[in-house]
């Protein structure tokens, strides 16, 4: 448990955040702006960041078996749902011309 702890943390303190800000728009100024992720891309951080509380918190709670693999199983659909997102925002900004 303790290492669910950790890791629960570690995504709260890094993925949270720089989601956070990315799907708001707002990024340093001195950024390039052929640097600047989309907003897409905030989105999908996001929803890689959900699947720690979706796996974590359900067992940190003492969930039943049943609730644990469902909700596990809804962060596994979560994940894939966030990498498709931030390949299509990928292939999106590769077809404007932006590198």
């Amino acid at each position: 448990m303790t290492w669910q702890w950790i890791g629960l943390t570690i995504f709260s303190l890094t993925l949270l955040p720089a989601g956070l800000a990315i799907a708001a728009g707002r990024l340093p100024a001195r950024l390039p702006a052929r640097l600047r992720p989309p907003r897409a891309y905030g989105w999908a951080v996001l929803a890689l960041y959900a699947t720690a509380p979706l796996n974590a918190v359900p067992r940190l709670a003492g969930a039943t078996p049943q609730v644990s693999l469902t909700l596990t199983a809804v962060a596994g659909i979560v994940a894939v749902a966030g990498c498709l997102l931030a390949s299509l925002a990928s292939l999106r900004r590769s077809g404007d011309g932006a590198r």
